[in-house]
Order: structure tokens, then C-alpha cells, then sequence
């Protein structure tokens, strides 16, 4: 008989369907925002400085909307990666998480209304 070794697999069994599908859709909403980054600032570039077709100019709003999508992208993703370091805590990492994001958007929220008034 031959002894072969099986191959330990990045999957454990302790973790459940519900955990991986939890990490999944965090990260899914990283993409997203970073998509919506990219997709702005692209835009703003191309139309504005590259075809010269429209002249945007970077005011309070842009400036909140390319800020909120930057930092909440980044949050999101390092909440991912938080999670999958420790299973075991994850629901306080999820309420860190949203008060986080929650006292971000409303710094972000302030932070325009001062500049606008």
C-alpha cells in the first residue's frame, strides 16, 4: 500500500455556507464602490480633460461623492478581510462596521453643508 498524504484545501470545515456568502457580499459591495469610483473620476477625466467635450468642476458635491465611495470601497474590503482573519467576532466587526460607515457619512454630510454655507 502506498501512503499518500491528502492535501489540506483553504477550506475548513468549521466554516459554514453562511459565513463565505457573509464575506462574499462584503467584498461584493467593495467592488461596487470602487467601481463607482473609477466609473466617476473616469468619467470626469475623460469628458473633461481628455475630449474637452464639458467642463466639470470638482465642487463640494463631486468632492463628497468621489470621498464617501473612496473610503467606504476601502472599509468595506478591510472589513472582509477582518472577518475572514476572525470568524468568531464577526458580528462586533459588523456593528464596528456600521457605526463606522454611519459616523463617516455623517462627517462627510456636515463637512459639505459647512462648505456650502
Amino acid at each position: 500500500m502506498s501512503k499518500v498524504k491528502k492535501k489540506k484545501t483553504g477550506y475548513d470545515s468549521k466554516i459554514s455556507k453562511e459565513d463565505i456568502k457573509f464575506e462574499k457580499i462584503i467584498q461584493f459591495s467593495g467592488y461596487m464602490f470602487l467601481i463607482a469610483l473609477i466609473l466617476f473620476v473616469g468619467g470626469w477625466i475623460l469628458f473633461d480633460f481628455f475630449l474637452d467635450l464639458i467642463e466639470i468642476e470638482l465642487n463640494a458635491s463631486s468632492y463628497a461623492i468621489i470621498l464617501f465611495t473612496g473610503v467606504n470601497s476601502a472599509i468595506s474590503f478591510a472589513l472582509a478581510s477582518k472577518i475572514k482573519d476572525n470568524r468568531n467576532e464577526k458580528k462586533k466587526l459588523y456593528f464596528d462596521w456600521l457605526i463606522g460607515v454611519f459616523l463617516i457619512s455623517m462627517i462627510a454630510i456636515f463637512a459639505v453643508s459647512v462648505y456650502q454655507w
